[in-house]
């Protein structure tokens, strides 16, 4: 996830957000070729993807939600038509906790999750009993807490899949946790050793991608689960228009003005609905069994 500079921001946008939806209406069905998009971006390349997808006779009437929890409820109710956002385990997380069946239609792209710091320049200068804030949205949370083991700041009992704070072994441990908002991690940096940031907060934050200090890798068969994707209803998965959104989105313009929002850290994916929703059963099993 790609998952505010302050606070004000973020409630402005999701008050022109829910002007949008109530002078627009909210039967969430894409009329003609105008499909309702959901995001909580606002880099340049959704301009490019705009202009691309207008070439291919789609208007995209793109909706800002200030935070992670929006885009898939408004999905659900068909507020929108389709959303971009998110990876297939914070996907899994919400259906499950909510019993719905959104469904990915086709990937975009992973993008390392990092940490980064205002107070050190390198790894081993974090201070045993150093403060790390990280995000406290299950998905994030855990994947946070498996890039500060690989890093060598923690160690984690057991073998879950979606490790929390209190499966940390802090006898073991370099360095104590600290969950906060995933939009409040980059606004942290200043008061604590080390963040792990989204990208959708680095840009906002003008944190440098390429300035973390440790990332995880997604090119290992394990990072799946955080494959971003175009993601609609069940029951639209096979909509010819939301489908021609994933060739857009993979177009060389696309491509290259992503790679620029995101200084290349993205690593574009490209998997069909049908592999996605493989990845997708999975997590959500796994979620379900408590691993």
């Amino acid at each position: 996830m790609k998952f505010h500079r302050v606070l004000a921001i973020p409630v402005l946008v999701a008050a022109v957000a829910s002007l949008t939806l109530t002078a627009c209406g909210s039967s969430g069905d894409s009329t003609g070729n105008t499909v309702r998009i959901g995001t909580t971006e606002s880099d340049s390349h959704w301009d490019v993807f705009k202009d691309e997808a207008k070439k291919q006779g789609i208007t995209l009437d793109i909706v800002h939600y200030s935070d992670y929890s929006q885009p898939n409820t408004a999905l659900a109710q068909k507020q929108i038509d389709v959303n971009l956002f998110q990876h297939l385990q914070f996907l899994g997380q919400y259906n499950v906790a909510n019993n719905q069946d959104l469904t990915p239609i086709g990937s975009t792209y992973i993008v390392p999750l990092g940490l980064y710091s205002k107070k050190h320049k390198a790894l081993a200068e974090i201070p045993q009993g150093g403060e790390i804030a990280i995000p406290n949205d299950p998905t994030n949370q855990a994947r946070a807490l498996f890039v500060l083991q690989a890093a060598g700041l923690l160690k984690l009992a057991g073998d879950k899949a979606q490790p929390t704070p209190a499966d940390i072994d802090k006898g073991a441990s370099k360095v104590k946790v600290t969950p906060v908002d995933a939009a409040q991690t980059a606004l942290s940096l200043a008061s604590v050793d080390g963040s792990i940031v989204n990208n959708t907060y680095l840009s906002k934050a003008d944190i440098d991608p390429n300035s973390a200090l440790y990332k995880d890798d997604p090119s290992n068969p394990g990072a799946q689960p955080y494959i971003n994707a175009l993601v609609t209803r069940a029951a639209d998965k096979g909509n010819p228009t939301y489908l021609k959104l994933v060739d857009v989105f993979h177009s060389p313009a696309v491509q290259k003005a992503e790679a620029e929002d995101d200084k290349g850290t993205s690593v574009e994916v490209r998997k069909s609905g049908p592999e996605l929703e493989q990845i997708l059963q999975r997590v959500q099993q796994s979620i379900r069994d408590g691993k």
